[in-house]
C-alpha cells in the first residue's frame, strides 16, 4: 500500500490500472508539475515515486482538464516510448489519453535517469482506512 497526498492530506492509497477510469465520472481534475489527481466518488493520482537520482514530471497537458470533469471517462489509455538520448542518459515518455464527449486530454510525462533508477509513473487509487 502506498500514500499520496490530495490538498495537503495524506491517504492510503493502492496501485490501480488505468483503465479503472473508464465510466466514471470526476467532480474535480487538478494537475502540478509531477502529479495529476482524479477526485470524485472514487480518487485517483497519477505521481512518479521518487527514489533517488530520477528525474520524472509533466511535461504537458495537451486539451483542457475541465473537458473531463462532470462527464463520464469513455476512453483511458497509455503508451510509453523511450526517449533518444545519449549513454549516459536514459528517458521515457509516458502519454495518458483521456476522453468525455465533450473533449480529449492528453498527459505527457518525461522522465530520465542514468539507467538505473524507474522513470515509471504510478496510478494509485485512494482508499479509506
Amino acid at each position: 500500500m502506498a500514500a499520496f497526498k490530495l490538498a495537503r492530506t495524506t491517504c492510503a492509497a493502492i496501485g490501480a490500472n488505468f483503465k479503472d477510469l473508464i465510466g466514471l465520472t470526476f467532480e474535480s481534475i487538478t494537475s502540478d508539475d509531477d502529479s495529476v489527481c482524479f477526485n470524485g466518488k472514487r480518487s485517483f493520482m497519477l505521481v512518479h515515486d521518487q527514489d533517488c537520482c530520477e528525474i520524472v514530471y509533466l511535461a504537458d497537458v495537451t486539451g483542457d482538464l475541465s473537458d473531463l470533469v462532470g462527464l463520464p471517462i469513455l476512453m483511458a489509455e497509455e503508451a510509453i516510448n523511450p526517449v533518444e538520448a545519449d549513454h549516459t542518459v536514459e528517458g521515457t515518455w509516458t502519454f495518458y489519453k483521456l476522453a468525455t464527449s465533450k473533449g480529449y486530454v492528453t498527459l505527457r510525462f518525461l522522465g530520465t535517469s542514468n539507467g538505473y533508477y524507474s522513470e515509471s509513473v504510478s496510478f494509485y487509487e485512494s482508499i479509506e482506512e
